[in-house]
């Protein structure tokens, strides 16, 4: 089990999915969650300043990340959470797509980032959380 991890997407009811789905499999103790990038770079900018001040602070683990967001989708949070260091500050970070597409091109992009360990479809699974934890 995962001490805390972060689901990002817009959809209200893809986040509730989410959040029962990973509570019924127990795959995390404390799940945040954010509806868009912005709000993800925003909440990773608090746990930032946060943790110089607690070191013992808890950070998350893995990441769930749609794809198709308004404001910040999820390609722009990959890009900025590089530009800004905040792969460098948080680099055990594991960040896994979960999107709708499943454009071969959307696939071999999210390869080229350091911090993502696969692109998903939708919707999440307890067979998916548990082949992570394997």
């Amino acid at each position: 089990m995962f001490n805390k991890i972060l689901c990002v997407d817009d959809d209200p009811i893809t986040l509730m999915l989410c959040k029962k789905v990973i509570g019924k499999a127990e795959f995390s103790k404390e799940i945040n969650t954010a509806s868009n990038g912005e709000e993800a770079l925003n909440y990773f900018d608090n746990l930032k300043n946060s943790a110089v001040d607690d070191p013992s602070l808890i950070l998350p683990e893995f990441v769930f990340l749609d794809l198709n967001m308004p404001i910040m989708g999820g390609w722009e949070f990959l890009d900025a959470f590089l530009e800004k260091k905040y792969y460098s500050f948080f680099p055990n970070i594991k960040v896994l797509v979960l999107s709708s597409t499943i454009d071969p091109i959307d696939i071999e992009k999210s390869k080229s980032y350091p911090m993502v360990i696969d692109f998903i479809s939708k919707p999440i699974t307890k067979e998916m959380l548990n082949s992570l934890i394997d």
